[in-house]
């Protein structure tokens, strides 16, 4: 798997790729599609877009980790959006995409990573789980479209602490 900096080429597939998660539901708390321009402005170049990773696997790019101030979050804190291809799904994207972004995170100064997930998206909590962050915090009942409300757990990644999966057992 190749990692390497998203470029506004990658918008569109990238886009198709986040899309399709978005129309399967149930994991991010995205609900609305985008355009490939919405996608360029939210991850790759906009106002609050500070990184953006993608991996490729075979000439298709199979996922995308991004950085951005969108929301503004605390000081020292930066936040994370981790998606992978759906189909065909490429075991490892996130875990060979966080080196990237947590160097990015490091360079660019900040102190901690902030994760948000809706708590019933289990695998993306047990995925930042294995990449070190740590609950702290958590959003109840929080609508989605529909209604239906759904938690979202936050959890931060300490900068400059070796990684939860490096640690001697």
């Amino acid at each position: 798997m190749h990692i390497r900096t998203a470029v506004i080429a990658d918008a569109e597939e990238l886009c198709s790729l986040l899309n399709e998660i978005i129309r399967t539901g149930g994991t991010t708390a995205l609900e609305t599609p985008l355009s490939a321009t919405e996608f360029a402005e939210w991850f790759i170049d906009g106002e609050f877009a500070l990184a953006c990773h993608v991996a490729e696997h075979d000439r298709l790019l199979v996922g995308f980790q991004s950085l951005s101030l969108y929301g503004d979050p605390p000081k020292g804190f930066v936040d994370i959006a981790t998606f992978a291809r759906a189909n065909p799904n490429i075991s490892g994207v996130g875990s060979a995409l966080f080196p990237a972004t947590r160097a990015t995170a490091e360079e660019l100064g900040f102190e901690f990573i902030n994760a948000t997930i809706r708590a019933d998206n289990l695998r993306g909590l047990a995925y930042y789980t294995k990449m070190g962050f740590e609950d702290y915090d958590r959003l109840i009942k929080v609508p989605l479209l529909d209604g239906r409300p759904v938690d979202r757990v936050k959890k931060r990644f300490k900068l400059g602490a070796v990684p939860h999966m490096l640690r001697p057992t």
